[in-house]
């Protein structure tokens, strides 16, 4: 199935540049493209990576509860 119709990147092109060694979604994006264009395959590329177990494995991060609202901070920069 093609994931990606700007890149003409497949399901399973971007399984196959995780069992290569792509641990994170910027990786994925550096070898293939993907979300670079419209970014309207952001959500079905990480779907993808979190059924290929990367999340769970690679990246740390852990699967929240999306019913949950999550906490936003804002952080003050200040000039060097």
């Amino acid at each position: 199935m093609i994931v990606c119709v700007c890149k003409s990147v497949s399901d399973r092109k971007i399984r196959t540049a995780i069992a290569n060694g792509a641990a994170s979604f910027d990786e994925l994006q550096f070898e293939l493209g993907v979300a670079l264009c419209c970014g309207k395959c952001e959500e079905s590329v990480r779907d993808v990576m979190a059924q290929s177990g990367v999340c769970a494995s690679r990246c740390g991060v852990e699967q929240r509860d999306l019913a949950q609202p999550v906490p936003l901070m804002f952080c003050e920069r200040k000039a060097a």
